[in-house]
């Protein structure tokens, strides 16, 4: 077991949190990486109806006895079903964890402390941490440019935004973006935070429902196969170099508006590539990270290596101190 304020904070095993990812961040999943000693999360986007985010949560809570998490994304949305509305429910269901992305969940800490759970907000910026800190939030996760998803307008890659973080909260920090092994993990605790948040390195897992089309493009995948699209719009996010990705960037360069480009940046075409397998019609996010895996894994197997490669990397380190 490794020990970190994170760890005490979430009671679980090892510092290692699978991210909210819409469409893929299920029950099954989730279960596999809180069963494996971290915090899995399932993503509240993915269930738009009281009935089946219940059904889902339920469904959670028969495959885990451990902790797990839910993430609530705050952009501003059409849905009836309101940020509060997930935040009851979670409340109602005992949920003990709530990851918060997008914007800020100043205005819904009150409902959120009251309620019991625990805080995490995800930032894609060193700057943010103080405000995370300052509204109550129990945790800060910290992405640096590499990050699959959402990196924000920032091109700060995760060493230099991790550091910066430390040196300015209090409160545990999580680093994320670039992070698949032991040895990141390492780094990540090296450079002062206390656990990390990975997501595409999830994404390449046996129990995550992502078609196998998709694992087996990220096996062969490298470090260069990711872009980042949407800085038009000022809401850039990494994803897959893709045929879509290709097509949305030329659109870009030729200063296509917004409407032009929704039909083709919209999450409705996802299916699409997660459970037909159509690599090339969707966006669909994916870190640098990517370059770095090279199997499929179950969530067990990934995570008690990640803890093996983390030790034998300390080990190294040792050696050449001692030297």
């Amino acid at each position: 077991m490794l020990k970190t304020r994170l760890t005490e904070l979430l009671g679980i095993k090892y510092p290692i949190i699978c991210g909210g990812m819409f469409r893929l961040g299920r029950a099954e999943l989730a279960a596999a990486v809180s069963n494996a000693g971290g915090l899995g999360i399932i993503t509240s986007a993915t269930f738009p109806e009281e009935k089946i985010f219940r059904d889902e949560l339920h469904k959670l809570k028969k495959l885990t006895d451990k902790p797990f998490g839910v993430n609530i994304n705050l952009f501003p949305s059409a849905r009836k079903f309101t940020a509060e509305d997930y935040i009851a429910i979670c409340i109602e269901e005992g949920v003990p964890v709530v990851e918060t992305s997008g914007h800020s969940p100043e205005r819904h800490m009150d409902q959120l402390k009251n309620g019991g759970l625990k805080v995490i907000h995800k930032v894609p910026g060193a700057q943010y941490a103080r405000t995370v800190e300052r509204i109550g939030c129990d945790a800060v996760s910290v992405v640096g440019n590499e990050t699959g998803g959402h990196p924000g307008m920032s091109e700060v890659g995760t060493m230099v935004m991790v550091r910066r973080a430390v040196e300015n909260v209090e409160i545990p920090i999580v680093a994320g973006g670039g992070i698949v092994d032991g040895a990141g993990l390492l780094a990540a605790l090296s450079l002062g935070a206390e656990g990390v948040i990975m997501g595409t390195r999830f994404v390449a897992t046996r129990e995550c429902p992502a078609h196998a089309a998709v694992k087996d493009w990220m096996r062969e995948a490298t470090e260069d196969d990711t872009v980042i699209v949407q800085k038009s719009i000022k809401s850039p996010i990494r994803v897959a170099k893709n045929g879509m990705a290709l097509r949305v960037l030329a659109m870009e360069k030729s200063g296509a508006s917004l409407d032009e480009l929704m039909p083709l940046i919209t999450g409705s075409r996802n299916p699409s590539v997660y459970s037909e397998g159509n690599l090339d019609d969707a966006l669909w996010s994916c870190g640098q990270a990517v370059g770095l895996i090279d199997n499929i894994p179950s969530c067990q197997q990934l995570i008690e290596r990640i803890m093996l490669e983390a030790t034998a990397s300390l080990a190294n380190l040792n050696h050449l101190f001692s030297r």
